[in-house]
């Protein structure tokens, strides 16, 4: 552009004359020696401080050298001369876009191109500075007029270029992914197999995650060496978004042999980004944590190791230490899209949600419609949205026990710290050999307060009407639990609970009312495994006492779809032992191998199912094998509400109080009443 406005200059000058005194100086400005040009015209002007043509190539290398208002000046001043004049008009206006004034320029523009419709340097000038309006549509009419004036002119199809890579990215913006990929192979026809197009081509398949597609193009941008690491490095993630990251790791390990071998500092850095990335997507975390050591040693206090490090700590638990590192990525670059909506995920990860919001929000006032800044803010949005939940199912056992019950429970957070919860639950029951009925009405409320981070204070307080023949009782029930994580990858639950038993009739006609003392505790690892123990100590109305261990060893198999697998261990005793009324052995022993799998059907669709199976001993009598198993389905059928439809059995004696084997199948229905948060205003968010 800035050659064809100096070759205009010299064409259209009255100053023919005075051409060969300043062809280096033109020279200087063609190869965008500004600095020197200005110092060349400067000197020019001493001996001929009148001469336009000396007066217009100083006040342009005046402009590209840094000063652009002190050129606009100029520009002014020898307006006053030669008003009208289009050569310094055209170059007044150019001296805003020099300066990044856009607003400023636009006016003028548009009234250049009505005086001089035909002069391409206006109508280009003109295109130019919307597109960097970013109004991009009448950006590209006007550019078509540009071309329309001179055809084969190589800088306005350059300017239509970006522009079009300006507009396909407000498309993918704003989730148009359809024209967004339209606009960008239309720049095809003028550029084919360009590099900027295929690029922006790729990242877009990525976005939408159709790998394939993305790895076709990175195939076709492979056409130098150093464009071929560039290209494995987008292969991989696009293996990484295709659940293949086994394939990603060697994908990745062999753009790092090839680029040892090139002197690209760039290239280089994003190519151990992305092997690190695939080294800790692999979860080989002792590999990922000595490449970071190594690589820091090189590069001290890069924004892209510092991301590196926040990511292994978000996958090993260690979220604290991924704030801190975002904390200082955020110092390096306020503006960082990895430091914003990076530290926004880790404080999610440290249940800090208020701060997490702001950090979301902050993402947004520097990228704006960012997609995955916005889908956070929804995600966190919809953990917080009131909800009502139906949960109904039937029981049949062989103990020749049917019940219905239904449970309604209303959810309703007030803030990220306090949420409420209303529920009621209906049960009836009945045995068909003893005609024995009974139905059981459970009215609770529920307080749930965040004391701080990862730990909740939670508490059920209500009544059970329950009602038999023509005898009824209340009683009062209680729930009461500490949900903490006292070290990471850690969860502990301290809780007491008071309640009765309703499993069937003759149950609830005995009135039998439970006090539980428990604690549960899970132990995660970085390797995979995971232990689970139960403890519960419980005293009943009858006298009884009855002590419960169950604790698991599990191993994750998989993760897409998550596999895990192990074996459960269970103990109990009774310290009274009633068998005519429920099952209450002064030992009873149970040890099982289990698997649990869950996954996607699609994408608004998902799956799970669990069984095990092993061996039970009750008392002295002989071991027995034991079978359970479960299965559902749930689909979202939109944002605000899912249907969640399951089945499951088991023939495990300490499945129920009765010592029953039983099936239930059922039904769970979610809806989110309202569109956001009740505390939605407040965040400042819209």
């Amino acid at each position: 552009m800035i050659r064809n406005l100096v070759f205009l200059i010299l064409l259209t000058s009255s100053f023919l004359k005075a051409q060969s005194d300043m062809t280096k100086g033109f020279g200087l400005l063609e190869k965008g020696d500004f600095q020197e040009a200005e110092l060349f015209f400067g000197d020019y002007l001493k001996t001929d401080p009148n001469n336009k043509t000396a007066l217009l190539c100083y006040g342009r290398a005046v402009g590209l050298s840094g000063e652009p208002q002190k050129s606009t000046g100029l520009f002014a001043d020898l307006l006053k001369d030669y008003p009208g004049d289009f050569e310094i008009l055209i170059n007044y206006n150019e001296s805003y876009l020099w300066a990044k004034e856009y607003e400023q320029a636009k006016p003028l523009y548009a009234d250049l191109v009505e005086k001089f419709p035909t002069k391409f340097g206006a109508v280009l000038g003109y295109a130019n500075t919307l597109s960097n309006l970013k109004e991009y549509e009448l950006a590209l009419s006007w550019v078509e007029k540009a071309i329309a004036l001179d055809p084969e002119n190589a800088s306005a199809k350059v300017s239509r270029k970006f522009m079009r890579l300006g507009y396909a990215n407000q498309f993918v913006n704003n989730q148009q992914y359809g024209k967004g990929e339209q606009t960008l192979k239309k720049i095809f026809e003028d550029f084919p197999e360009d590099k900027d197009v295929l690029i922006n081509l790729a990242n877009l398949y990525l976005i939408i995650k159709e790998a394939d597609k993305a790895k076709d193009i990175y195939v076709r941008y492979a056409t130098t060496p150093k464009d071929s690491i560039t290209a494995l490095n987008g292969i991989a993630l696009a293996e990484h978004i295709d659940e293949n990251d086994k394939e990603a790791l060697i994908i990745s390990k062999t753009a790092t042999v090839k680029v040892d071998k090139i002197d690209d500092i760039k290239l280089t850095e994003s190519t151990y980004d992305r092997y690190v990335q695939a080294l800790i997507w692999n979860r080989k975390f002792i590999s990922a944590r000595n490449k970071i050591d190594s690589l820091e040693v090189h590069y001290p206090n890069k924004n892209w190791i510092l991301a590196l490090k926040a990511t292994l700590g978000l996958y090993t638990g260690d979220a604290k230490s991924s704030v801190e590192s975002y904390d200082r990525i955020l110092v390096n670059d306020s503006a960082s899209f990895d430091g914003n909506l990076g530290k926004a995920n880790a404080l999610f990860a440290s249940d800090k949600i208020l701060p997490a919001y702001f950090m979301a929000n902050q993402t947004l006032k520097f990228y704006e419609n960012q997609k995955d800044a916005k889908g956070f803010i929804e995600k966190l949005n919809l953990m917080h949205t009131p909800t009502i939940e139906e949960h109904a199912a039937y029981t049949f056992d062989n103990g020749n026990n049917v019940a219905f019950f239904t449970n309604t429970t209303v959810d309703v957070p007030f803030s990220t710290k306090f949420r409420t919860t209303v529920s009621y639950f209906f049960r009836t029951t009945e045995n068909s050999v003893t005609d024995n009925k009974a139905t059981s009405h459970v009215l609770l409320a529920g307080l749930q307060y965040k004391l701080f981070p990862k730990t909740v204070l939670k508490t059920v307080l209500g009544l059970n009407n329950s009602r038999f023949l023509d005898d009824a009782y209340t009683q009062p029930v209680l729930d009461i639990k500490l949900d903490m994580q006292p070290f990471k990858l850690q969860n502990l639950t301290l809780g007491y609970q008071r309640e009765v038993q309703s499993f069937n009739a003759e149950l609830i006609e005995r009135e039998i009312v439970q006090n539980h003392y428990g604690l549960n505790y899970n132990l995660g690892t970085n390797v995979n495994f995971g232990w689970y123990t139960q403890l519960m100590h419980t005293q009943q109305s009858d006298d009884n006492v009855r002590n419960l261990l169950f604790t698991s060893l599990y191993y994750n198999v998989l993760r897409k779809p998550a596999l895990k697998m192990g074996v459960n261990f269970q103990y109990i005793t009774f310290k009274d032992q009633v068998p005519t009324i429920y099952f209450s052995p002064e030992v009873y022993k149970a040890v099982e191998l289990f698997a649990d799998i869950r996954g996607n059907i699609s994408e608004k669709t998902t799956y799970m199912a669990s069984a095990a199976t092993g061996i039970q001993q009750v008392e002295d009598d002989a071991k027995t094998a034991i079978f359970r198993a479960e299965a559902s389905v749930q689909r979202q059928f939109s944002k605000r509400f899912s249907l969640n439809v399951y089945g499951k059995y088991s023939n495990i004696a300490s499945a129920t109080a009765a010592g029953f084997e039983f099936t239930e199948i059922g039904l769970k229905a979610k809806w989110l009443f309202l569109s956001k948060p009740l505390f939605h205003k407040k965040l400042n968010l819209d």
